[in-house]
């Protein structure tokens, strides 16, 4: 089983007050469809928060997911990444989803792991737009969990990435999905007047 990791405990800062994660997609709030997205593949699912308390895990009430309290999330990405991959449990390789990427569903997810499994000479398997641009989700072997304890600042996985783009395999996912994110009210505005 691939545990799959959702990052959760950014601060929303460019929604001027607003949540993005708890923004209705189809009356739900996006954290808890792409929980339910994840749960869909059969593989465990966990939710890294800023604390176990925080407003967003409302939204999670439930469902079967094991919510990380992950306090470095106010150093930026690399100490959310840090702080939750620490507390995931032992497994061979495990996936990394940023909740706010609206786009992405279950058979996307399937689709990067189906990857991992046909092409195990390689370390790192990343969902990709239709003309390769990198993007989400990202499943990591194992041996690399140790890289992140050493992640700081806000660049999040970059310093692990980067270096091994030989080692990458890239999944090309329908349309934008895999880099299709809301970060502002007007992004949210265009994307539901599609």
């Amino acid at each position: 089983m691939i545990p799959i990791l959702i990052l959760a405990a950014g601060g929303s800062s460019r929604m001027r007050g607003a949540d993005k994660l708890l923004e209705p997609v189809c009356g739900v709030p996006l954290l808890r469809v792409q929980a339910e997205r994840a749960l869909a593949t059969g593989h465990p699912v966990f939710i890294a928060l800023p604390r176990a308390d925080h407003p967003r895990a409302a939204a999670l009430d439930g469902l079967d997911v094991t919510i990380l309290s992950v306090p470095q999330a106010a150093e930026g990405m690399s100490g959310t990444m840090r702080g939750a991959i620490a507390q995931l449990p032992d497994a061979p390789a495990f996936m990394m989803l940023l909740a706010d990427l609206v786009a992405i569903d279950t058979a996307d997810m399937q689709t990067v792991m189906a990857a991992c499994k046909d092409h195990p000479e390689n370390l790192i398997w990343r969902g990709a737009t239709t003309t390769g641009r990198p993007g989400h989700p990202i499943i990591f072997d194992a041996s690399l969990r140790p890289a992140f304890q050493g992640l700081q600042g806000d660049t999040g996985g970059d310093p692990i990435v980067r270096p091994l783009a030989d080692h990458t395999c890239l999944v090309p996912l329908p349309e934008n999905r895999a880099r299709l994110d809301l970060d502002t009210p007007e992004d949210w505005q265009v994307w539901r007047a599609r």
